[in-house]
């Protein structure tokens, strides 16, 4: 009997290093996770790779989009639209497969909805003011944006309860441990492993 995946849903407000955290999890030689690729209608910023790091979409595809009921969630932030794509989720989920999501607080509490069953994991910086030096140290955004990200971030942290675990992403290294150790102990719960068992003992 094939366990079914599990949905690792990563979110935190913007700035504190979700990205980051996301691509040092998925350059270790052991990981196991299908990364699902959201799509936004921001601009890509300096690196950043189409099909890769995001799908780049203009605002008119992504609302046909919505219109098909083809995002498993969706959200507008700071003027752009974040998605991710459902049908990649639910066949990769089948096969038995990690799916690793990485998206904003709004799109994860839609998420919620869906696969209450998910693995829900808040990403928090150290402080509020290591926060926005990180914003700062991009130095791709106006005062006028920083000023409506921190804003909007203060009000992320608020909706930490919705989550299951929270990891502070004081050294990257240490938030990629700590939610490796989170996804190992989310396998081995009881009402994940009891089914496999109990089919055993049928035989």
């Amino acid at each position: 009997m094939q366990e079914k995946g599990l949905l690792i849903v990563l979110s935190g407000p913007s700035g504190v290093g979700k990205g980051t955290v996301r691509k040092a999890i998925f350059e270790q030689e052991n990981t196991a996770f299908e990364y699902s690729i959201s799509m936004t209608t921001r601009a890509p910023r300096q690196g950043e790779v189409n099909g890769v790091d995001y799908f780049f979409k203009t605002r008119e595809e992504f609302e046909e989009l919505i219109k098909q009921g083809k995002l498993l969630e969706y959200a507008e932030f700071v003027g752009n639209y974040y998605g991710t794509p459902v049908d990649y989720v639910q066949e990769t989920l089948n096969r038995g497969k990690d799916v690793f999501l990485e998206i904003e607080v709004q799109g994860a509490r839609q998420v919620r909805e869906k696969f209450p069953d998910g693995l829900f994991i808040f990403l928090v910086p150290p402080s509020l003011s290591e926060l926005k030096q990180r914003i700062v140290t991009r130095g791709t955004e106006s005062e006028d944006v920083i000023r409506n990200r921190m804003n909007a971030a203060k009000e992320e942290i608020e909706m930490m309860h919705l989550y299951d675990y929270v990891v502070e992403n004081d050294k990257v290294e240490l938030a990629v441990e700590r939610i490796n150790a989170i996804v190992i102990a989310e396998h081995l719960r009881r009402e994940r492993v009891e089914p496999k068992y109990k089919k055993m003992l049928e035989v």
